[in-house]
């Protein structure tokens, strides 16, 4: 049986997904086929739905299935939230599969990225050994099924994804998106394509910094600057927007980083007053020279775990860089976070720093726009079209060993009559009655063998295996 165990944000809250998310979806597979009565397993995890196909052949496969769910998730680093997934089985399955590769089942309906997930899903899944061929003929047919949906309706033009969508709503706070400055965190696939984005928009001046220290690659392959991990406090306070995307458990910027990056930036200020050849920051990263903090402190801790040194802040109001009363600008005076990551990569805190709005995947969902009705509708055709075709060739392929069985049944039929004609007879009447019998057997095969296709297509599969082993007493099709 095929049982998909399925939670999105269409039937689990956020917080649940971002529970799920925090489990290791790349050991997952293996931990789910190894558990007793399910032959194989693949695992859709995204930042809106976790999903397990599973191949079951146990009798109690819907008891089997979670069962082996919940050990798999509690070993993976999310235990107890079993209660919160929906169960669809054999065909409701196939055909959630193929709307949710379409982008039917996303936040941003049509988006392209979900089908590049159940590929890599498929791929993972294959790497691990843990596929089986209904599982192999399930995903490559959802495949398909997208690309038949992006050729034939609207849902497959250029532009639909949750990045687009989040770039969208920040189109209210940022007019003129060639003058904003970007900062992108993260570096994997998900920011390649919001970067991607953010130049579509005309974003000129992006720069990426990697929590995990990967962003000089990034930076050099998609020519923008890139951040040393001690400078992301004060290239965090600098920018207009900040877009986060990386795959961390953790959070990589909170409001202490926030706050650390603006006392920074408020060293480094020119004012009316301030002395000939005074140093400005002397260290990000290292020692101040000289002195103490006037904040109370010489380092400022930040999400990474590292801490900045700055030289001593020199602004007559370095004490108010947070306070809306500060005549310099300590940072952006109004900033964007959009927190594309899950588990969040943005600490809530930071939505009470003073200028910050954060936008992250909760709120961008809430905010996503309505169907086109017309493709939608189009898409969800082809999509349950594709879907009975699935099914029908499915059931075929049961009764394929029970078609077979009963031509051997007539076969070894055949062949004891023949066996008996040819010791009767001339040769010519044994090659004229030879040719009536084999004739008369494909006749006698025929109906049979149409009536499973139709009985396949009605789901009664069973009925044509009684009616073999009642009418011809064949009960092994294996």
């Amino acid at each position: 049986m095929l049982i998909c165990l399925t939670a999105s944000h269409r039937n689990a809250d956020f917080d649940v997904l971002e529970r799920l998310a925090a489990a290791d979806a790349t050991m997952l597979p293996t931990l789910l086929a190894s558990s007793a009565g399910v032959d194989g397993a693949v695992v859709v995890s995204t930042c809106n739905r976790f999903e397990a196909y599973l191949d079951v052949s146990a009798e109690q496969a819907d008891a089997a299935a979670r069962v082996a769910l919940d050990a798999a998730l509690t070993r993976a680093g999310a235990p107890g939230e079993i209660e919160h997934v929906e169960a669809l089985y054999d065909a409701h399955a196939a055909e959630h599969l193929f709307a949710v590769a379409a982008g039917l089942e996303s936040v941003v309906v049509g988006e392209g990225e979900i089908a590049g997930q159940v590929r890599r899903a498929l791929g993972n899944a294959q790497d691990a050994g843990t596929t089986t061929s209904d599982l192999e003929r399930l995903f490559q047919r959802s495949i398909e099924t997208q690309r038949g949906v992006k050729r034939r309706t609207g849902l497959g033009e250029q532009g639909r994804s949750i990045v687009r969508l989040a770039l969208d709503l920040a189109s209210d706070r940022i007019h003129d998106w060639s003058q904003a400055r970007v900062l992108l965190v993260g570096t994997g696939r998900f920011a390649a394509a919001s970067l991607a984005a953010l130049r579509d928009r005309g974003v000129q001046q992006v720069e990426v910094w990697s929590p995990s220290g990967r962003g000089d690659r990034f930076a050099q392959s998609h020519g923008i600057g890139n951040v040393d991990g001690r400078d992301a406090p004060l290239a965090l306070a600098g920018a207009d927007v900040v877009v986060t995307c990386t795959t961390s458990s953790e959070h990589v910027i909170d409001a202490a980083m926030i706050a650390a990056g603006r006392h920074a930036l408020a060293a480094t200020h020119a004012y009316d007053g301030q002395p000939d050849g005074h140093p400005r920051l002397a260290a990000v990263g290292g020692r101040a020279s000289g002195g103490h903090s006037p904040f109370g402190t010489s380092s400022f801790p930040f999400a990474s775990g590292e801490t900045m040194r700055v030289e001593p802040a020199v602004c007559p109001v370095a004490m108010q860089v947070t306070g809306t009363s500060c005549p310099v600008e300590h940072g952006r005076s109004s900033q964007l976070v959009i927190d594309m990551g899950l588990p969040r990569n943005v600490a809530p805190d930071v939505s009470r720093v003073h200028g910050v709005e954060l936008l992250d995947l909760e709120t961008i969902r809430i905010h996503a726009p309505l169907e086109h009705l017309t493709a939608t509708d189009d898409a969800r055709a082809l999509v349950e079209k594709a879907a009975k075709t699935y099914q029908r060739v499915g059931e075929e392929q049961r009764l394929g060993p029970a078609v077979a069985a009963l031509r051997r049944h007539v076969a070894e039929a055949l062949d004891a009559e023949l066996t008996r004609v040819r010791r009767r007879g001339t040769e010519a009447e044994q090659l004229a009655a030879e040719q009536a019998l084999r004739h008369f057997a494909g006749v006698l095969l025929h109906q049979p063998s149409v009536r499973a296709r139709d009985l396949a297509a009605e789901g009664r599969h069973a009925d044509y295996l009684e009616a073999l082993e009642v009418l011809f007493g064949i009960d092994d099709v294996a």
